[in-house]
């Protein structure tokens, strides 16, 4: 998976808790191009006695050389392979795939390649996948490696070469926004906008109905946020919108987290269905419920 966000947006503090709560056997962080001073706070305040505990850390600074950055990234990805042969389940966190990016493309100028993209060279899109493949399933037998790789989005351009190719090869993306994040919701997650192409075969067909209905109420109140927000919308003209105005407030306050709270997958599923079941299509969804519980 892929957390794609703007600087200072929160995705540091995301990989954190996901490296301190995640059920994972040890956790496996590369911090690649990242301020000395960050990567302190990273480790003693965001990560914690807890995280610290059970991870393995690997360094480069922004002031170390472009071939140390780039090798401190392949480095962290062996560090997760030998766990993975060893039989572990690997948590591997990268922040970030860009600074890797730009690493290699210090080093393919160097070498007198020619800059294309955005002044990006053309071994680094052939050095992504080689990094970013090796995550997932080891042999039978062994563990599993569950990679998560920020991608440092410039300028808040989703579309700019760097995580243009990382989306195309991973298995889904993480979308933070800053104008979520100026609203003081954090995660600052845009679950309209984020996808995982794994998530539908792993959820049961009732958990698949929640995140649709979820969804679904969220994109009508987005795609009408403006017109109700300037009191232009009249309370009535459309009852999905009167029912996505009165579910907003609740999934909202789901979609936030505190960065100390730790709640299991089945807990997230149960809290959004206690909010879906108590608002005004609380019958429609808990007959789509009862039929899709019947099916399996």
């Amino acid at each position: 998976m892929g957390i794609f966000s703007g600087s200072g947006v929160g995705k540091s503090v995301l990989l954190s808790m996901i490296a301190r709560h995640a059920a994972s056997d040890i956790s496996v962080i590369g911090l690649i191009g990242e301020r000395g001073r960050e990567v302190q706070e990273f480790i003693e305040d965001d990560l914690g006695a807890d995280g610290w505990a059970r991870s393995v850390v690997v360094v480069a600074t922004s002031d170390e050389s472009a071939l140390m950055r780039r090798q401190a990234a392949y480095m962290t990805m062996t560090l997760a392979e030998y766990f993975r042969d060893d039989g572990a389940d690997v948590m591997c966190l990268m922040d970030s795939v860009t600074r890797f990016a730009m690493a290699q493309r210090e080093i393919g100028l160097a070498g007198g390649e020619p800059p294309t993209s955005k002044g990006y060279t053309p071994t680094v899109f052939t050095e992504l996948p080689k990094l970013l493949e090796r995550a997932g399933p080891g042999p039978q037998g062994s563990g599993n490696i569950s990679g998560m790789f920020t991608v440092l989005v410039e300028g808040d351009d989703h579309n700019e070469p760097v995580a243009d190719a990382v989306r195309g090869i991973l298995d889904g993306h993480i979308v933070m926004e800053r104008a979520i994040a100026e609203r003081g919701r954090y995660p600052a997650i845009n679950v309209l906008k984020s996808i995982s192409r794994t998530m539908p075969r792993c959820n049961s067909e009732v958990q698949n109905i929640l995140v649709r209905e979820a969804k679904r109420l969220l994109s009508t109140y987005s795609d009408m946020e403006e017109m109700i927000r300037l009191g232009a919308y009249r309370v009535g003209s459309n009852p999905e919108v009167d029912a996505a105005i009165q579910y907003n407030p609740a999934l909202e306050e789901y979609l936030g987290q505190w960065k100390d709270d730790n709640t299991s997958l089945e807990e997230g599923y149960d809290q959004l269905q206690a909010i879906l079941e108590s608002g005004p299509t609380a019958q429609i969804i808990s007959d789509y419920l009862a039929e899709a519980a019947e099916q399996t």
